[in-house]
């Protein structure tokens, strides 16, 4: 079920293991669905994360994206894999669709790891999950360069 991954055999089995750890962590007391991510940078840099409610639900954090902020908050920005966490039993966990865009925003060929709670695990990338993904290049393709050209329909033409 897996895909080619772009990680050795040991990178593999930490990220698993420190995803595992990292849901240990997890703050979730609204929705009791503890998560925990392992980002690994192009570095070899190994960054956790656990999913962060919040009473106000729209402030909550998802532990992918808790991950690759403290990574990006340490100066990287290039990640080679992530592995994601939880306790699902009969499907493999999946980001959601915000982190996926997250993960867009660094690195489309980035291997996610989705595990089930026995262990097991499917792998897919990030270009895979999020096709057609608005990233910075291709923003940068689509600007206008002249905002004279721009309509401002705050503006009297």
């Amino acid at each position: 079920m897996s895909h080619k991954t772009n990680c050795s055999k040991e990178e593999e089995a930490l990220l698993l293991e420190k995803c595992q750890e990292a849901k240990r962590h997890s703050y979730s007391p609204y929705s009791h669905f503890p998560v925990g991510a392992a980002l690994l940078t192009k570095e070899g840099k190994l960054y956790t994360g656990c999913n962060v409610e919040n009473a106000a639900y729209p402030t909550s954090l998802c532990a992918e994206r808790t991950a690759i902020v403290k990574a990006v908050s340490e100066g990287h920005r290039e990640f080679k894999a992530i592995a994601i966490s939880s306790n699902l039993t009969d499907s493999f966990i999946s980001p959601c669709g915000g982190c996926r865009q997250m993960m867009a925003e660094f690195s489309l060929d980035m291997t996610v790891y989705m595990t089930k709670a026995d262990g097991s695990f499917l792998t897919r990338t990030v270009d895979e999950l999020l096709p057609f993904a608005f990233t910075p290049v291709r923003m940068k393709e689509n600007r206008l360069d002249d905002a004279s050209t721009c309509p401002n329909p705050g503006r009297d033409s």
